[in-house]
């Protein structure tokens, strides 16, 4: 086995590497990510190549990194993003609300993470559009694990880098339809597949504009577009609207009831270019609304 390329991270502020880089991972199964013994092991396909990285926190609050494969030059390279050096919190008055400031100094090294792999974000918010986590996290496991390649390294098991685009727009209709995804889904992220340069275009030219570019693909609206970008690129002011939750979870949390999207965004305003962060930090160690109905249960249109 090649050995890896080290190096050793030192931020500039106090990061909290499982709530920072872990909110990226997609589920207990995601074969794309996995914690064991307080490392942190991911699996790209970055634009070099095939790559794992592993990631642990020392006790002095730097991160030390390892990286496998052809890629690993681009994922060491990567580590700083990851783990939040380009999450700009200038501006962010967690005091605005109580609620907000004492979720702020419960979690002061929660950063928003970068991948800057587009496509990979792009296809993890497809998939989860209009279904519930499990299913969504299921049908990723099952097609990265079926459609991916095996990652480089001494993984503690066995982990799989995302098909390329490419690969994406080839999986036959019968493979969508095993990996419990419907027909609007496939074909959203079949047809970006023919587009990737575009998809990448729409991602980055996103900010600041009054309309998100990605909404003009077939089958992407304002959650997926928002989803995207939170993962690709840590943006701290994206908002997921039309989440079935979040606008609950956000009134709930802010003003102990529930609100709408519209209600939800007001509520936000007062933290306008921090939004995303005021979203995490209330998810994170906000009030939660008390269950009031058992868990949707779950069709499996698999054997139809």
């Amino acid at each position: 086995m090649t050995l890896p390329l080290q190096t050793t991270y030192r931020p500039r502020t106090a990061v909290d590497l499982g709530t920072t880089v872990g909110s990226l991972q997609r589920g207990p199964g995601d074969p794309t990510q996995h914690r064991s013994g307080g490392v942190i092991w991911r699996a790209s396909r970055t634009p070099a190549g095939l790559a794992t990285v592993a990631l642990a926190q020392r006790p002095d609050g730097s991160i030390r990194a390892a990286a496998w494969g052809a890629g690993r030059e681009w994922a060491l390279a990567q580590v700083p993003a990851l783990c939040g050096a380009h999450d700009d919190a200038r501006g962010f008055d967690a005091a605005l609300h109580p609620v907000v400031a004492r979720a702020a100094s419960r979690r002061p090294g929660m950063h928003l993470a970068r991948t800057d792999l587009v496509f990979d974000a792009f296809a993890q918010a497809i998939l989860e559009q209009k279904v519930t986590v499990r299913q969504a996290f299921g049908a990723w496991r099952r097609l990265v694990t079926w459609q991916g390649d095996r990652a480089p390294g001494p993984t503690p098991r066995p982990l799989f880098a995302p098909p390329a685009p490419d690969a994406w727009g080839q999986i036959p209709s019968w493979t969508w339809h095993r990996a419990g995804v419907e027909p609007p889904q496939s074909k959203t992220i079949v047809g970006a597949a023919r587009r990737p340069d575009a998809v990448e275009r729409a991602t980055r030219g996103a900010t600041g504009r009054p309309t998100d570019p990605l909404t003009s693909f077939a089958g992407v609206g304002a959650w997926t577009a928002a989803e995207t970008r939170i993962r690709a690129l840590g943006d701290p002011d994206a908002v997921s609207v039309g989440d079935i939750h979040l606008s609950h979870e956000v009134g709930y949390a802010l003003t102990g009831q529930r609100t709408d999207d519209a209600g939800m965004l007001a509520l936000l305003e007062p933290w306008r270019g921090h939004r995303q962060r005021v979203i995490r930090l209330l998810l994170a160690c906000g009030p939660r609304e008390p269950r009031r109905a058992p868990r949707l249960h779950i069709e499996d249109h698999r054997a139809r």
